[in-house]
Formats: C-alpha cells, structure tokens, sequence
C-alpha cells in the first residue's frame, strides 16, 4: 500500500479532523466503559446514548444516524474503525481539506445509516459504530483515483476493499449495509465535491484558505440550528423550502463576498477579522439558551473542586455576565489561533489576492 505520486499541493494541509474524531470516538468509548464497567458495552446503554436502531425513523429520531456513528461496541470495535481512520483519513484530509474531509465523513454516517436501515427491512436490530463512515474515506480515495486526483497503488484497494468484503461476510455480527452504503457515499460526495469545485472555477476569483471555508461552515450550521430552533413562522413544507432556498442564496452571497474581499490587498486581514467577530457573535447569539444552561448548571448540586468553586461561584452571581466575557473570550482565542493570518494579511500590499486568485487558476476541481 504505497502512493505513487506526491500530493505537492496539498502537502501542507494540517490533518486536524482526522485527530479530533479520534479523541471523540476513543474518548467515548472510555466514558461508557467507566460508566458501565464492562469492556462490552451493554446494549440498554448504547441504545440511550444515541444507538441507531429499527424504529428510529418512524419516530424522527434522524440524529441518531450521526451519535450513533461515535459509539461502540467493544475494544475489538473501536480498535478496527480507529486504525483505518488513521490509515485512509489522514491521506484523504491532507488531499481534501478538513472541510471536504468533514462533508465526506458526514455523508458516510448519513448514508451508511440508511442503508443499514434498508438492508435490515423490518428486522428488529439495534447499530453502532464508525464504519459507515470510515469506508466512506476508502470511496472517496477510490473516486479520486477514477477521477485522476491521486495516483495510489491499485494493491491498495484491492487489499482494503476485499478485507471489507470477507470481515463482512466472515463476522455475522457486521453490519455490510453500514458498509456498503458508507462506500458509495464516499464515493458520491467526493465526485460531487470535484464538480462543486469545477463550477466554483468559473464563479469565484480566489482559491479559499483551508481555516476560511472550515470556519465559515462552523458559522454556517451553528446559525441554521439557531434558526431552525427559533423560527419566524411555523415550519410548514412548503415554509422549509423557501428557508432553504434563502439559506442558499444567503450562503452564496457570503461567499461571494468573502471572494471579491480575499482578492483585495489586505484583504486576508480583513477576512480573519470578520471571522473572529462572527464567532463571538454566535456566543451572543445562543445568550438565551446558555443563559439557561449554565443557570440549570448553578441550581444542581455538582461535586466541584475548592480550586474551581470561586470560579463556579462568579459564573453563577452574574449569568449575563459570564456570557459576554466568553464571548470577549472566543475573540480572543479566534484572533490568536489566525495570529499569524492576520498579520500576513496587514502586510500584504497586494501579493496575497494574486496569490489565491492563480492558487483557484490552476486547480479546478478538487
């Protein structure tokens, strides 16, 4: 399993996603283990901390395709999906971006979760585990080798797919829907990704910086969930495709807007900026409902270190308070982490624009 040829110009593309799913999935995996004791998970468990199971469809239970993608089963379980995690997902991100790499893995949870649900019919089941999204990592490698993007050995996913193949017909307890389904999800959101690309060549002047897109998408959902948890009007059918088609043409117009300002001189600065802002102000955005949270948090009776509690105790006096300084806190943290951006960005005198609008010239496509 070796690559055939560099991937010079995305060689320097920090892997940040595939670490931070690691944390999560293992760092879950060990919460449920200190709480049950047991190395095998008892299923009431996994079912109540968000297991995909026969029935969660017909009650709307749509989140659980996603929670139930960061539970598992066992040590065996999460030791397998953890280790081709590493072995796909750290190629595919520094060749896609942390954003793609994200859109990739979400459509293999998404897909590999409906497909199970299909392949199950009316058989009761109950479903956990990664692999949805972790074969999704294998198709989008094997859509980038159809496409041209990469050049792997084909011994690479002759070897992968076909162990797929046997663990899912060797161990009955596999669940190949997941599998299977999380396959050509990969492969389809990656292909999709490419034309998306190909279009975004003719429409936009500048290649974006990787934190640019990631962080505009946090922004992005942080605000549809606001919006989709305080609407303006009933959410009828109809109502839902009109807000979704504004989501699109708002989204558009911000990236739009971001384009023609990357392009400027100095523009790159203004761009970071705007993103610490923007992350402050969803601080300030979700007020209400953090206001309830840490209020619900003050009221119970938690075990609190005496080195914490004169911290806990300030939070607590003054609610609106607290929230204003995280606020003034995450535009601080924002600032640092694009320090080096943003100065960048206050010294160019014009090379940066040019930089990115050649970067978007010569890569169409993914």
């Amino acid at each position: 399993m070796r690559f055939v040829a560099s991937l010079d110009r995305t060689s320097s593309v920090p892997v940040v996603m595939v670490p931070l799913l690691l944390s999560v999935n293992v760092g879950l995996f060990f919460w449920l283990f200190y709480q049950s004791q047991e190395p095998n998970i008892p299923v009431n468990m996994l079912f109540r901390s968000g297991a995909m199971y026969s029935d969660a469809f017909n009650r709307g239970e749509y989140w659980r395709m996603i929670t139930a993608g960061f539970l598992h089963a066992n040590p065996l379980h999460i030791l397998g999906n953890m280790l081709c995690l590493i072995i796909w997902g750290g190629p595919l991100e520094k060749r896609l971006g942390s954003l793609y790499f994200t859109v990739v893995y979400a459509a293999g949870l998404v897909g590999g979760a409906i497909a199970s649900h299909i392949s199950h019919g009316a058989t009761p089941f109950l479903s956990v585990g990664a692999s949805g999204a972790i074969s999704a990592l294998l198709g989008a490698l094997l859509a980038l080798q159809l496409i041209g993007r990469i050049r792997l050995d084909w011994s690479f996913f002759v070897v992968n797919i076909s162990l797929n193949i046997a663990l899912a017909i060797g161990i009955s307890r596999i669940d190949w829907g997941a599998h299977l389904g999380g396959f050509l999800a990969g492969m389809v959101a990656c292909a999709c990704l490419d034309l998306l690309e190909r279009v975004f060549a003719r429409l936009l002047r500048c290649k974006f910086p990787e934190f640019v897109k990631m962080n505009g998408f946090v922004v992005f959902v942080i605000v549809a969930a606001y919006c989709w948890n305080n609407p303006l009007f009933p959410l009828s059918q109809q109502n839902i495709w009109v807000l979704a088609l504004g989501a699109v043409v708002v989204c558009f117009t911000a990236v739009k807007v971001t384009d023609l300002i990357l392009s400027i001189k100095k523009g790159l600065a203004v761009v970071v900026a705007a993103l610490a802002l923007a992350n402050a102000g969803l601080v300030l955005l979700w007020s209400s409902a953090l206001a309830q949270a840490l209020a619900s948090l003050c009221t119970a009776r938690l075990k609190i270190p005496d080195a914490a509690a004169v911290a806990v105790a300030g939070t607590c006096a003054n609610v609106d308070r607290s929230i204003m300084i995280a606020a003034a806190i995450v535009l601080l943290t924002t600032t640092l982490l694009y320090w080096r951006v943003f100065v960048r960005g206050i010294a160019d005198v014009g090379f940066v624009g040019g930089a990115l609008r050649a970067e978007r010239a010569r890569h169409p496509g993914l």
